[in-house]
C-alpha cells in the first residue's frame, strides 16, 4: 500500500524567517566572517526589503551569494556545530499553524518531508527537532579536506525540488495524489501542481500570482495566513491583488 506524505518547506513555511540568516549572523558573532560581508553584501538589499521596496528572494539570493564567498575554505565540522547551535536557540520559531500541521501528520502516521533550500547543515537539525523520517537541502560542497568549495548543489529552486520529490516517492512509494505540500514562494510551486492537498504558508506576491494564473492548482490549494496571533485561510476565487506592480 502507498504512503501519504506531508512535504515541507522550512524558511518562510515552518521557521518564520530565514535560517541562513541566522547562521550568517553567528558567523559574524563569532569572527569567522568579517562585519564587513554583511554591510558591502546584504545589508542594503536587507534594508529595501525590510522597507517593502525590495523582494524577499532578492534578500536570500545576496544572503547565499556572501555565504557560499564567506565558507570557502572553512571546516564543515565548525559549521555544523554553529548550524546545531542555531537550531538550539532559534529553531522553536516557528508558525503556530505549521507546527500543528506536523503533528496532524504524525498522528495520521504519514511521512514527514522536509525540502528547503537551507544549508543541509541546518536542514539536517530542523528536521530531527520535529522528527522528520527524511530531509533534502542545498548542499555546498567541500574538499578531501572537509573544507567548503565555491560549489554549490541547490534546492531552493522548482526544478531541484521537483527532483527532489520524485526520489523520494520512488525511495518510501508515495502516492501523490493523496499527499500534502506546504511552502511560501516560487520555488515550492512544482511540490504544489504534484500532489493532491497543498498548503500556501504566507506566500509572496509572485508566488500567489503563479498559484492565481493556473487554474488547476488555484481550485485545490488551501492558502493560509498568519499573522499576529490569528491564523485564516484565503479562497483563491476572492483574491484581489491592491498593488499594480
Amino acid at each position: 500500500m502507498k504512503r501519504v506524505a506531508a512535504f515541507f518547506d522550512i524558511d518562510g513555511t515552518i521557521y518564520r524567517e530565514g535560517l541562513i540568516t541566522e547562521l550568517f549572523k553567528k558567523l559574524i558573532k563569532h569572527e569567522l566572517v568579517d562585519e564587513s560581508v554583511w554591510y558591502d553584501g546584504v545589508r542594503q538589499v536587507f534594508m529595501k526589503y525590510d522597507r517593502r521596496q525590495g523582494d524577499y528572494d532578492s534578500y536570500l539570493d545576496a544572503m547565499v551569494d556572501s555565504y557560499t564567498r564567506s565558507i570557502l575554505g572553512v571546516n564543515r565540522i565548525l559549521i555544523d556545530h554553529i548550524a546545531t547551535k542555531v537550531i538550539e536557540q532559534k529553531g522553536d520559531r516557528v508558525y503556530v499553524f505549521s507546527r500543528d500541521q506536523i503533528r496532524y501528520h504524525k498522528a495520521q502516521n504519514n511521512l514527514l518531508l522536509a525540502i528547503s533550500g537551507s544549508p543541509i547543515e541546518l536542514v539536517e537539525k530542523m528536521a530531527r527537532k520535529y522528527e522528520f523520517d527524511d530531509y533534502r537541502g542545498t548542499i555546498y560542497v567541500t574538499d578531501d579536506s572537509n573544507c567548503y568549495t565555491d560549489q554549490i548543489i541547490p534546492m531552493w529552486d522548482s526544478v531541484s525540488k521537483s527532483n527532489a520529490i520524485k526520489k523520494l516517492v520512488k525511495k518510501y512509494g508515495i502516492d501523490l495524489e493523496q499527499s500534502y505540500a506546504y511552502g511560501d514562494t516560487v520555488g515550492d510551486f512544482t511540490m504544489f501542481k504534484m500532489v493532491g492537498h497543498p498548503y500556501a504558508i504566507n506566500p509572496t506576491k509572485a508566488l500567489l500570482k503563479m498559484i492565481y494564473e493556473d487554474e488547476q492548482v488555484a481550485k485545490k490549494i488551501k492558502v493560509i495566513v498568519e499573522r499576529k496571533n490569528v491564523i485564516y485561510e484565503i479562497k483563491m476565487s476572492d483574491v484581489k491583488f491592491l498593488d499594480l506592480e
